[in-house]
C-alpha cells in the first residue's frame, strides 16, 4: 500500500489558474451533435502545432501507458476552475462536469532527420450527460486538426528506438470505436488516470514534480492518497511479474474486467484480480477456433508457446490479434515481456 502526502503547503501557487478556456465545451454540454468542427475552437493549446497548453490546461503522464503503433503520447488535463476530482481507492479519478482528458498521438522521432507528426488528438469530455469521445485528425500542415466521425487511416513512417525507419498505415478509430475500450457496465469511462498509474514525476513550467502532489497544490485531490503501487512495465529493476502485471492491466485490463467489453470471456487482467483461473493460468477459452490457434488455454504456464494470450498478441490478423483494435504493428517488447513471464510461471 502506497500512501501520498503532501509535504509542502504551496508550490508557489502554481500561477495557472487563470487563464480562460474559450469553451466550446458549455455547448457541448447541451449539445453533443455541435461539437466544434476544429480542435483549436477549444482554446486548449496556445500553441497548437507545438502542443503547448493554455494555462488552465495542464500535462499529465502514465506510468504504464498503453501501446499504439509506437506512438508518442501528449496527455493534457482540463479542469473547471474551483472543481475537485473524487477519489476511489483503485478507480479512476472521479472528474467534474466539463472535465476533458486531451491525448495527442504522434511521432515526434526525435534526434531524427523526419520531422515530427502529430496524428490525431482525442478529447474524453465528461458532460451533463457522462463522458463523451471525439477525435480530431491533424491536417498536413500540422496547424489545426479536424473533427473525424468516420476516423481516418494515415500512412506515415518514424522512426523506432532501435534508430530503424518504420512504416505503419495509422489507424485513428471511428467514434463508435471509442467503446470498445472505454466502457465499463456499458458507461463511458477514461482509463488511464488512476493514483497508481500516476505517481511519477512529471516536467511542468514550473519545474519537475510528482504529479499527484501537483494536483494536489492545484486543490483537485486531497493530500493524502491511498492505493496500490504499480511499476513500469518497461522497469528493469522491477520484478518480471510485476512488470507483466503492469503491461497487461492497462493493454488489456480496460476490456479484461468485470463489466468490460471482454466481460464475458471470463479472463479478467486488471492489476488487481488474483484468481489464477480468471489470469488465464490453464483457462479454457469460451470459444474455440482459428481465433485459439487451436491451443487449449489461454495461459500454459512454462509453455509461452502454446499459450492462447501470446498467440494473440504475436498475430497481425484482424479475426485473431489482441487487442482488436488500436495497432496495425506487433508489441515487440510487450510480447517478449509475456513470453517471460509465461515461461517462469
Amino acid at each position: 500500500m502506497k500512501i501520498f502526502k503532501q509535504s509542502f503547503f504551496s508550490f508557489l501557487l502554481l500561477t495557472c489558474f487563470s487563464s480562460q478556456i474559450k469553451s466550446a465545451i458549455d455547448i457541448d454540454l447541451e449539445n453533443f451533435s455541435k461539437a466544434p468542427k476544429f480542435l483549436s475552437e477549444f482554446g486548449f493549446f496556445q500553441d497548437m502545432r507545438n502542443q503547448i497548453p493554455a494555462e488552465s490546461v495542464h500535462p499529465y503522464s502514465l506510468v504504464s501507458p498503453l501501446f499504439s503503433d509506437q506512438t508518442d503520447k501528449l496527455r493534457f488535463v482540463y479542469v473547471p476552475e474551483g472543481e475537485r476530482l473524487g477519489y476511489v481507492k483503485n478507480k479512476v479519478f472521479i472528474f467534474p462536469v466539463g472535465s476533458t482528458l486531451i491525448k495527442t498521438f504522434a511521432y515526434l522521432n526525435k534526434n531524427s532527420a523526419l520531422d515530427q507528426q502529430l496524428l490525431e488528438t482525442r478529447l474524453l469530455i465528461n458532460t451533463n450527460s457522462g463522458w463523451k469521445a471525439i477525435s480530431y485528425v491533424w491536417n498536413e500542415n500540422q496547424t489545426d486538426a479536424r473533427r473525424s466521425i468516420a476516423g481516418a487511416t494515415i500512412p506515415t513512417s518514424f522512426i523506432d528506438s532501435d534508430g530503424k525507419t518504420v512504416d505503419v498505415r495509422y489507424r485513428a478509430p471511428n467514434q463508435n470505436q471509442c467503446k470498445e475500450c472505454h466502457q465499463v457496465n456499458k458507461v463511458m469511462t477514461p482509463i488511464g488516470p488512476k493514483a497508481r498509474n500516476m505517481d511519477k514525476a512529471v516536467n511542468y513550467h514550473s519545474g519537475e514534480m510528482n504529479q499527484l502532489l501537483y494536483w494536489a497544490a492545484l486543490g483537485w485531490i486531497d493530500e493524502k492518497l491511498e492505493s496500490i503501487p504499480i511499476s513500469s512495465y518497461d522497469d528493469i529493476n522491477a520484478s518480471l511479474n510485476d512488470r507483466a502485471r503492469a503491461y497487461l492491466d492497462i493493454n488489456c485490463g480496460h476490456c479484461h474486467i468485470p463489466g468490460g467489453s471482454a466481460d464475458t470471456t471470463g479472463l479478467y487482467l486488471n492489476l488487481i484480480e488474483n484468481d489464477q483461473e480468471q489470469l488465464g493460468i490453464f483457462k479454457k477459452p469460451v470459444a474455440a477456433g482459428r481465433a485459439s490457434g487451436n491451443l487449449k488455454y489461454s495461459i500454459v504456464p512454462g509453455q509461452p508457446n502454446e499459450s492462447i494470450m501470446l498467440f494473440r498478441m504475436q498475430s497481425l490478423d484482424p479475426g485473431i490479434m489482441m487487442p482488436e483494435s488500436g495497432r496495425a504493428l506487433a508489441d515487440e517488447a510487450g510480447i517478449n515481456l509475456i513470453k517471460d513471464w509465461i515461461d517462469k510461471l
